[in-house]
């Protein structure tokens, strides 16, 4: 249930036999209108001047007028003309407003004189005839989308020429209605069908044209927000697309909102100049956000052509000294001066090694055996036998 309960909101949104177009229209022009109203923001602005209403004319009427009412300063409606200057500019403009302070405010002011006339665009167009015309396109599209939504509940369309297959029919509905199986075989549907009494037409072709409309009101949506400065795909293709495809429709985003922005600031400066105020007006919301990125865009530009201009006139100018080095067809030749100092300096450095101490061996503790000991002992003993008859054999032959 609602927090608040209003009787009119029950009276708008309540169903009728046929559509009210002038309330579609209307809705969607003030939802666009609200949406728009993040565009810019203000700095400095009278509390007497709220921003939402300044740009409520700027948006709406096209232009507005700075004008004193007593030591208020005040923005309102004028009608411009007469007395055109050079450029077939009117130069006068009336103000009357039933609702100001002093009534001498409702006068005949000179532009740029005593007063300060500030358009939203080059032409004081404003953004209304725009809105009209796809919010026009919008509702139309909503209202075919709606009949169609009501239209695809039928999948087919059953005719009977008599009383009896109509029952039959009707009976055979009611129960596909409940979620019952069955199968109408009674005489009077069979028979009265026999002369094609009972009639079935295919109702085919209604989810086609619900994905035509959704796709004819995105692209209009699409239109819109662009020419409105804002970023909207309208994918018709029905598959992916790719970052390039994606980007088509940069370069149209920014030439009309440039064109608001521009007219907004020479006009604060004239209403500064004039009332002595400090009023200043930027990009806000998503419009500061494109902004930025594409002044970061640009600096990435100009670096790049910055860098590339500098690599040609280096190619140009050939070899180029920097200090000790050479740098001549992309090839670094490095030559280094290095003095007779720099050279016995270098030679002076020893370095300091250090000897690592010897691991000592572990002891191993070796066992001979009875038998081993033995054999060893006649070995000995047949040595020092042959080693005696060795000595009395060189005797012998030194007596001789």
């Amino acid at each position: 249930m609602s927090l608040f309960w209003y009787p009119e909101l029950n009276e708008k949104y309540a169903f009728e036999e046929k559509p009210d177009k002038g309330m579609l229209l209307s809705s969607f022009i003030n939802y666009f209108l609200a949406r728009l109203q993040s565009m810019f923001v203000y700095d400095g602005l009278p509390d007497t001047v709220p921003a939402k209403w300044l740009e409520n004319y700027l948006l709406v009427n096209g232009s507005c007028v700075w004008v004193k009412d007593g030591d208020d300063l005040i923005v309102t409606r004028g009608a411009v003309g007469a007395d055109p200057d050079v450029y077939y500019i009117p130069t006068k403009v009336i103000v009357t407003n039933p609702y100001v302070k002093h009534e001498s405010t409702n006068r005949t002011y000179t532009r740029d004189v005593d007063t300060v006339l500030m358009v939203n665009d080059t032409y004081a167009q404003g953004l209304l005839p725009m809105l009209k015309k796809y919010c026009s396109m919008m509702v139309e599209a909503e209202i075919s989308m709606n009949l169609n939504c009501i239209m695809s509940r039928g999948t087919a369309a059953l005719s009977a020429a008599d009383d009896n297959t109509k029952e039959s029919a009707e009976l055979w509905l009611k129960r596909i209605k409940e979620g019952q199986l069955g199968v109408i075989g009674e005489s009077p549907f069979l028979i009265g069908n026999q002369d094609r009494a009972l009639t079935v037409n295919q109702m085919s072709g209604a989810d086609a044209t619900i994905t035509n409309l959704i796709e004819y009101m995105q692209y209009i949506k699409a239109s819109l927000y662009n020419e409105l400065g804002l970023q909207s795909n309208y994918n018709m293709k029905r598959e992916a697309i790719n970052s390039g495809e994606s980007q088509l429709n940069e370069d149209m985003l920014h030439p009309l909102i440039d064109t608001m922005l521009r007219e907004r600031e020479e006009g604060l400066e004239r209403v500064n100049e004039m009332f002595g105020t400090n009023i200043s007006v930027k990009f806000n919301s998503a419009w500061e956000i494109n902004e930025r990125e594409e002044e970061a865009a640009i600096e990435q530009i100009e670096a790049t052509a910055e860098q590339t201009e500098a690599a040609a006139e280096m190619a140009e100018e050939g070899p180029v000294q920097n200090g000790g080095e050479t740098v001549q067809n992309g090839s670094e030749e490095v030559k280094e001066d290095i003095t007779t100092e720099e050279t016995e300096a270098s030679e002076e450095v020893t370095e300091e090694v250090t000897e690592e101490p010897e691991e000592e061996q572990p002891e191993v503790e070796v066992t001979i055996s009875d038998d081993a000991v033995n054999e060893i002992a006649e070995k000995v003993a047949e040595l020092i036998e042959e080693g005696i008859e060795d000595e009395d054999t060189e005797r012998q032959s030194d007596d001789t």
